[in-house]
């Protein structure tokens, strides 16, 4: 019998009258994900560039030469310039001022093939009224013709704030336009003065209450574009005085101006000592597209309309493996690559191709072939292209669209790498030639890394005698279970081997301190014996080849004293796993072990067994012994201070910091790389002078009792 079904009828009372029309800017108040990504402090960011961005179009066409972005305490930004000014005039379609209709109407602007504008990085319309719809107070004022003219508005609604004595604030009284609006003169301009001040306030209605301008980030976006526009002087000043940012004491100031573009951009951004000098592949292309235009009459008319599209790429090949590149369009960062970085991807693999084979005998390249990610192998690389009205995915702009952009790099980059790896000169031949063996030879790890990875398998306690002799390894053959605790000393191992469960913890034991691997060469590194025997035991290579699903243990224990030089010891091995293992870093699967520096023996009478109290710091041990004293517990003196492993019993050292149970291991992580990149640059390389600085800078800060002499 066939089953039945019931369709569920749409009800009749669904009409045209439910359908909700909303317009202009309460369709953005609505949906603001839509247009500036979230409501969070991504968001709040997004909203800040989309003002900035329109000021850097204007010294992007040579009409403004500074940028001034003001954090203020009351929560408000302003952003100023010296740029031409927003239009005042009347535009005619509308009967409104041009300062109204950037501010209130979507998708209008100077940047849709009107002239004003050959390349710009705000290109859909809708940067400053969106940011005007979103915020609970806008003011921008412009100067031109020797006059400065104000307009403010409330939520995008042009009007009127009755403002107290105390300064301007979004909640003061405020008055909207009824019939006619009003761009107000407020003021007067010396002779010749053009710019424009737009300082708002974001809504609380609309962004989540702990959204906030990240300083660092506005610091990074401002230090990236002096870059891109060279001799544009960008200013950031944060007055708001927050905890836990520069200006935390007080107003603070970075001024950012460079006049040596990309190229000084490149070099700023390399990791490594240089293999090559910064070579620039400029050139440029044009193409053909048809596009909606507006006639005289307001219609929408299609039109062929031929483009240009001028590419400034900066490449630097570097001793190490890692690669940076950074893409822009019109100055816009494109994080997500898209047409350009496809072309130069391409362009980089043919070119290489290409020399490879014409050198295969020289190289010793043998039928072997080159892949993508041998040749990005220490390429910093800076891709800027401009070109007017690109087509993004999106108005967060990550993404480039335009399909005409690829070929265009590509033919640039080919023809221009391929002179500089051609070059008849004696430096740039040599440095040529360095940068084609250096390839090869990634190749050839590459090739050897993918072998060994097919041939290997895990040894088990059998099978270990290719592993350094002092390994003493576990029986467990249980990746996720096993751990390898790296030790300090021969002294220190002789208890843990007692302390340990042989099962499933492995133990190596090292000499004192490492070789600092920032300030060495990979060379030496690996002839190291401490570094390679590490190496060997993880099991999972080293650098580029590191591959995580070879590693032999799921936790790596470093295990070192209490004590200066056991903090040495750790960083140094620190500097190891983050510079050539940083894949186990980033897997949250290194840790180091938390041994107590007290034990505190508490006397209990009557025949009862003493009490153990361990304590991991001077602070604790003061709290505890002072605890102990309120409560009329006696303790016995002296306090025991463990100054390395080596003086804890086997049950002890398994009791504080080998059983899972209850030891306490502190996980090393990395959230932001770039910013541990610096700081082990910092601390560990071989540039003397700025960790001079730093240890002066910060001497006043240091707490003496914490230092163990």
């Amino acid at each position: 019998m066939a089953a039945t079904r019931t369709v569920k009828t749409a009800p009749s009372n669904y009409t045209a009258r439910h359908l909700q029309v909303l317009e202009g800017l309460e369709a953005v108040r609505k949906r603001p994900g839509m247009y500036v990504g979230s409501t969070d402090s991504r968001g709040l960011m997004h909203c800040l560039w989309e003002i900035i961005d329109n000021s850097v179009d204007e010294a992007l066409g040579g009409y403004c030469d500074r940028i001034e972005v003001v954090l203020l305490a009351d929560g408000s930004v302003e952003v100023r310039d010296n740029g031409r000014g927003i239009p005042i005039d009347i535009e005619p379609r509308t009967g409104l001022t041009g300062v109204e209709v950037v501010f209130t109407k979507l998708h209008a602007g100077g940047k849709f093939g009107g002239g004003s504008y050959t390349a710009s990085g705000g290109l859909h319309g809708v940067g400053a009224s969106v940011v005007n719809a979103l915020s609970a107070r806008l003011d921008v004022e412009v100067d031109r013709g020797g006059k400065t003219y104000g307009m403010s508005f409330r939520r995008g609604e042009p009007g009127v704030f009755d403002d107290p004595r105390s300064g301007k604030s979004p909640e003061a009284t405020f008055t909207a336009y009824v019939k006619n609006s009003e761009l107000r003169v407020v003021g007067k301009a010396r002779r010749g003065v053009t710019g424009c001040r737009v300082r708002y306030w974001a809504d609380g209605q609309i962004f989540l209450k702990q959204a906030a301008f990240n300083y660092d980030e506005l610091v990074a976006r401002a230090r990236q574009t002096s870059y891109l526009i060279p001799g544009l002087t960008l200013v950031i000043r944060d007055e708001r005085g927050l905890a836990g940012t520069p200006g935390e004491e007080g107003p603070t100031e970075e001024v950012f101006q460079h006049d040596g573009g990309i190229s000084e951009f490149a070099e700023f951004l390399a990791p490594d000592p240089a293999v090559t000098e910064v070579w620039r592949l400029q050139g440029s292309g044009t193409f053909t597209e048809t596009v909606p235009v507006l006639d005289d009459k307001g219609h929408m008319s299609p039109k062929e309309v031929e483009r240009d599209c001028e590419v400034d790429i900066a490449v630097r090949w570097g001793t190490g493996y890692e690669t940076k590149t950074v893409s822009f369009v019109n100055i816009i960062a494109t994080p997500k690559g898209g047409t350009h970085l496809a072309g130069f991807d391409q362009a980089l693999l043919k070119v290489f191709r290409k020399q490879l084979e014409v050198n295969s005998r020289r190289l010793k390249v043998g039928n072997d072939k080159v892949d993508k990610d041998d040749i990005l192998a220490g390429l910093t690389a800076v891709v800027t292209v401009r070109l007017a009205e690109p087509q993004f995915e999106g108005q967060t702009k990550e993404v480039l669209g335009t399909s005409a952009v690829r070929s265009i790099v590509a033919k640039v980059v080919e023809k221009e790498l391929g002179a500089h790896l051609t070059a008849t000169k004696r430096g740039a031949k040599a440095q040529a030639s360095l940068l084609l063996e250096k390839v090869v030879a990634e190749m050839k790890s590459r090739i050897s890394a993918r072998l060994h990875k097919e041939t290997q398998r895990r040894k088990n306690a059998l099978e270990s005698s290719s592993l350094p002799a002092k390994l003493a390894d576990c029986r467990s053959s249980d990746v996720d279970r096993s751990e390898l605790f790296i030790v300090e000393g021969d002294s220190a191992l002789g208890t843990a081997k007692l302390a340990r469960s042989s099962d499933f913890q492995a133990l190596l034991p090292i000499r004192g301190k490492i070789l600092n691997v920032q300030k060495a060469s990979v060379g030496d590194m690996l002839k190291n014996a401490e570094c390679a025997a590490i190496i060997q035991v993880v099991g999972a290579g080293s650098g580029r080849s590191f591959d995580l699903d070879m590693a032999r243990y799921g936790k790596v224990i470093i295990m070192t004293d209490a004590d200066v030089d056991g903090a040495h010891i750790r960083t140094l091995l620190l500097t190891l796993f983050f510079r050539y293992m940083r894949p186990l870093v980033e897997a949250g699967r290194v840790y180091a072990a938390v041994p107590p520096l007290h034990r505190i023996e508490v006397m209990n009478g009557g025949g009862k067994k003493n009490e153990l109290i361990y304590t991991y710091s001077e602070a604790q041990m003061r709290k505890t012994v002072s605890a102990l004293t309120k409560r009329g517990k006696k303790t016995k003196q002296p306090l025991q201070r463990y100054k390395g492993l080596g003086e804890m019993d086997a049950d002890q050292l398994a009791e504080t910091t080998m059983d899972p149970r209850q030891r306490t291991l502190r996980r090393v992580t990395l959230k932001d790389a770039e910013l541990a990149e610096k700081v082990f640059e910092l601390l560990m390389g071989s540039d003397v002078a700025p960790r001079k600085d730093f240890i002066v800078d910060s001497a006043s800060a240091l707490d003496r009792e914490r230092i163990d002499a």
